[in-house]
């Protein structure tokens, strides 16, 4: 993180929330440190480390309860993770090449909706209809777009979509998946509760099989788990109407 650039971002950020008083003199402007701490459920110790750059590696928990006690907007907390990612030396490897009769397999369901999916919810492959009724746009993971406002929208029944996409992630989070953790982290932040609430509280695996409801589409999937490394799945759609 050259040059402190989450400490820098996270004062400012504090110095432009307007404070819990009226007090006419105040030394400095916005929030206190004591205030912010007080609000975020730190102490002013490990506030103080952070924003002069001695502890440069915050737990996701503690960025989310900065993140709202300073009223982040969606942009800002998705700066506040590309700071902490910035600051990290270790890229993640790109995942290896689907073997070639998994793409034959998937070019085979065409143009039934499927994909390939890797336990964090990264779509490796896909075939044209999933991209279509899938709402995913750009979106590569199917969890982040779930707690996007895109996903929001798209999903009539988003809560319950939500909780089975948090519990997917969780599930190979659980599992030793660092790709799932790495996403957890970062939708600790840049989702913050609305995430953390249903990660934290999953007590049973997602479903294989069920029906969702994607915009006017009601679709009905299979899970088709693929054998060798890497435990990736086969979503397979049905939309009806």
């Amino acid at each position: 993180m050259a040059d402190n650039a989450l400490g820098r971002f996270l004062r400012a950020r504090r110095e432009a929330t307007a404070p819990p008083t009226t007090e006419r003199r105040r030394r400095t402007p916005g929030l206190r440190r004591g205030e912010l701490a007080d609000r975020a459920g730190i102490s002013v110790e490990y506030l103080t480390r952070l924003e002069r750059g001695t502890d440069r590696s915050p737990s996701g928990q503690v960025l989310a309860a900065l993140a709202d006690a300073l009223g982040m907007t969606a942009d800002e907390r998705i700066h506040l993770y590309r700071l902490v990612k910035a600051g990290s030396t270790c890229s993640p490897p790109p995942p290896p090449p689907l073997r070639p009769t998994v793409q034959a397999l998937l070019d085979a369901l065409a143009p039934t909706a499927a994909a390939v999916l890797d336990p964090a919810g990264d779509v490796l492959a896909c075939t044209e209809t999933f991209r279509t009724i899938s709402g995913l746009g750009d979106e590569r993971n199917v969890v982040r777009f779930a707690f996007s406002p895109a996903g929001k929208a798209h999903y009539p029944d988003w809560e319950q979509v939500a909780h089975d996409r948090a519990a997917s992630l969780r599930a190979a989070a659980d599992l030793g998946d660092h790709a799932a953790s790495t996403l957890a982290f970062e939708l600790s932040i840049t989702a913050g509760a609305a995430f953390t609430s249903r990660y934290d509280a999953v007590a049973a695996l997602p479903p294989a099989t069920g029906t969702e409801r994607w915009g006017s589409l009601l679709v009905a999937f299979e899970t088709l788990y693929l054998s060798g490394e890497g435990e990736n799945r086969i979503l397979v759609c049905f939309s009806q109407h």
